[in-house]
This record gives C-alpha cells, structure tokens and sequence, in this order.
C-alpha cells in the first residue's frame, strides 16, 4: 500500500479506471502531453492515446458542451477545467443542459460525466484562482456535488463519481493537492457518494466541513481537546446528495455546531445546513448554529491568511459556541 498525495491519488484512479472502461475519455486544456496544470492527467495520454485523452481548446463552454454530447452517444467523458474560477462560461451548459438533460429526455439521455476542477485558496492565486463556488451549483438539481479531503477519499469518490449515471462535479482542494500524504490501495474500492465520514467522535460539539478546510477543522478539534472540549468533526465529502442522517444524529447527540468553510459566509453551503439542523435538531440545540467561514469580499491575494478560516478562527468559534 504506497504513499500518495492527492494529485497521485487521482492520478492512479485516472489510469486505473480508463484501463476498466474504454468508454471513458478524457478532455481538456493541456490535458494531453502536458498532463494538466497540476499534472495530475499525467502519463495518461501516452498510454491511452490521443483519440482518449486529448486537448482542447480554451474554451470551457466547449468542453463541458462537447463532453455532453459524447455522453448521450454512450461515451463517459471526463472534463477538467484548469481553475473552478475559470467554469463560470460554462455555466449555462451545466445548469440548463447538463444538470437537465435527463429529466427533460424522461430518461432517454443521461448524461454520466465529470467535471474535474480545482478549487479554493492556501496556494496565494488571488481572486481569479482561488474561489470556492460549490454554492452557486448546490442550487442546480439534477448535478452532483463531490469533494474529497484526503489522497484515500480522492481515489474512492472519483471512482463512484466516474461510474455513477448522473453527472458530477469533482471539486479537487488544491490546498492540498501535494500537502498530505497517506496510504492509498493499489486495489480497487468505491466511497459512495452521499455518505458523510464522522472523522473524529465528540459529545460536546460537532463541527462540519469538507475538503481543504476539513483538515483545518481536525487541528482545531485536536487542539481544543487540551482544553477539555469533545469535538465531533465531520467530513461531508459529497454535498449533493448531502448526508443529512448522519449530521442530524451527531447534533441531536452534541446539541451545538459549527458549520465551516471557504467559501463566502453570505448564502453559503453552511447557511443550508443549518436550516436543516434547525428543522430537525431544534428542540436539541443548546446554542444557535455558527458558520466560520470566508469573508464576503472578493478573494484577497495579500490578505489571503485573514480571509481563510483557519485552525484558530475554528477554534474561537467553538469556544463562542459551547460558552453561549
């Protein structure tokens, strides 16, 4: 069982499952030779060939178009737009066809793909590379939401995004694209998607993330375990379809919790969370639900530290919640 950082996680996926299906293809700008920005399409064209991984050109609304288009011929493409902050001229194609095309065809066409990008900040990529817009596509029926938050995760959610029938999108923290290392199987295995993982158990609080900032939120839980505090941390890897049983069993459990993420706080993901603590936990909350996230300004380059909540925001939050 080798060690793998995120990007090599995904890249082995990569190999492993268009060696399993030769229906897959994989598209995208300088995906090809170059093997992705951040390399983690590397070595699949040469081994595949160019008629399976192939470039584009800078266009995502072509890309993500084209690859809807294979799809209801029988293909199972597999997008990577280079930056989440570069998707937003695909926009209209994966809201109004994308995310629709089965239920608008009854069924006839589905559309298995992937939209692979990465998102969110920690890398100083300033506003145009550094956004974490899952919100704006949370409101999309129809389209899968996934977010891995380690190399293990990343393997397993990309293979059940991969052969799952709806599309999805693959939202890949490059935070931590090389920052963690853990033991990933060579063998094949499968998370499903819709199913949160309780990271670390707690009775007196639950604190809610995904992706980059889940291990910001695993610090400050640790930390705050020195000063007697019992957090329950749980990672939601998919957001859509979200796992709602296993949130409302740890807050009825803790009766409090903090909700985090990178993304601006006005109208987050967390914001829709806690209207399903409060509809289903109210009478167990011994204190309001509190969101620590980004801050609702346009992403800062200098300013990157005080904008992204980090260990020690969590930890204040936490504090300000079991002391309410």
């Amino acid at each position: 069982m080798p060690e793998m950082n995120l990007i090599q996680a995904l890249n082995h996926t990569l190999h492993e499952e268009m060696a399993r299906d030769e229906c897959l293809y994989v598209l995208g700008e300088d995906v090809g030779a170059f093997g992705g920005v951040f390399r983690v399409t590397k070595g699949l064209q040469e081994k595949f060939g160019e008629a399976r991984c192939f470039d584009t050109p800078l266009s995502e609304q072509g890309i993500v178009g084209f690859a809807i288009g294979m799809a209801q011929k029988g293909l199972k493409p597999i997008c990577e737009i280079q930056f989440a902050d570069y998707i937003f001229p695909a926009y209209d194609q994966i809201v109004n066809e994308l995310a629709k095309m089965r239920y608008r065809t009854a069924n006839q066409f589905p559309v298995p793909m992937v939209i692979r990008t990465p998102y969110g900040g920690g890398i100083h990529g300033g506003l145009y590379h550094s956004q974490s817009p899952e919100a704006q596509f949370l409101h999309t029926p129809g389209l899968l939401v996934v977010v891995p938050s380690s190399p293990y995760e990343a393997k397993g959610l990309l293979a059940s995004a991969i052969r799952a029938q709806d599309p999805v999108l693959f939202l890949e923290p490059k935070r931590i694209y090389r920052a963690i290392k853990e033991d990933v199987p060579l063998e094949e295995y499968l998370i499903p998607l819709g199913k949160a993982h309780i990271s670390r158990e707690g009775n007196d609080i639950t604190l809610i993330g995904w992706g980059a900032q889940h291990r910001q939120n695993l610090q400050a839980a640790d930390e705050m375990e020195e000063e007697g505090i019992s957090v329950e941390v749980i990672d939601l890897r998919s957001l859509n379809p979200l796992d709602r049983e296993t949130i409302i069993e740890s807050v009825k459990k803790t009766g409090r919790c903090v909700v985090s993420h990178e993304a601006p706080k006005t109208q987050g993901f967390a914001a829709e969370i806690s209207a399903v603590i409060m509809e289903y936990c109210f009478l167990y909350l011994e204190a309001p639900v509190k969101r620590c996230c980004g801050l609702d300004t346009p992403f800062p380059h200098t300013l990157e530290g005080e904008y992204l909540p980090d260990a020690p925001r969590v930890k204040r939050a936490l504090r300000e919640t079991i002391k309410y």
